[in-house]
């Protein structure tokens, strides 16, 4: 069986990076979402194993150290991680992995030399479109919309490290866009638009 392929898709907040993976996911047969592991707390609503795997700071750690984690960062004190042996086992089972993660997982993945990758960098239309968005939810105070737009340049500075720049200007052509990338992956492994391994004629 053709191994598959992983796909870390990065992007900076309010780009819709969340929104268009949830349009991409149940379209494309043979395509698993990799749930990584934190340290944080479980928000109402979270359920362990669907968003993350909620572990304690020592067993975070302790899974670190024996070489667990294809990538990991602490953020805002918290821990997060993801899981070596999830993505491999998933992905020699022929699986297309996607993952979400930012630049500085997307730069411990390129590092690692992890075959089958490619990076993925989901760009907004323009700095002041992406103002709009997050000033449209509503939820966060000016200061940290101020934050976010900052460390967004700081992302997008990093946007060579990337395989491929997907614009979500328009979300179904940015969705269209990621579908195209995976289905052509596909056929570069010789597999077909389903990630199942196509069976050539043997040649004389």
């Amino acid at each position: 069986m053709n191994s598959g392929s992983l796909f870390v898709i990065s992007a900076p907040s309010g780009a819709g990076k969340t929104t268009l993976l949830k349009m991409v996911l149940p379209t494309l047969p043979n395509l698993a979402f990799s749930v990584s592991y934190t340290t944080r707390a479980r928000r109402p609503g979270e359920i362990d194993g669907r968003d993350y795997n909620f572990v304690s700071r020592d067993e975070f750690l302790r899974l670190r150290d024996k070489g667990g984690f294809l990538e990991w960062a602490e953020v805002h004190g918290n821990l997060y991680g993801t899981g070596r042996a999830q993505v491999e086992q998933e992905m020699a089972r022929g699986l297309d992995i996607l993952l979400d993660i930012d630049v500085q997982g997307a730069r411990q993945i390129r590092e690692a030399g992890v075959t089958n990758t490619w990076l993925l960098f989901i760009a907004p239309p323009d700095m002041a479109e992406l103002e709009r968005r997050l000033t449209s939810r509503g939820t966060d105070l000016a200061e940290i919309i101020a934050l976010r737009l900052a460390n967004a340049r700081q992302e997008m500075a990093s946007i060579g490290l990337y395989d491929f720049v997907v614009l979500n200007d328009q979300l179904e052509r940015a969705a269209d866009t990621i579908r195209a990338i995976i289905i052509a992956e596909r056929s570069r492994t010789r597999r077909n638009a389903l990630g199942r391994p196509i069976n050539l004629p043997e040649t004389p």
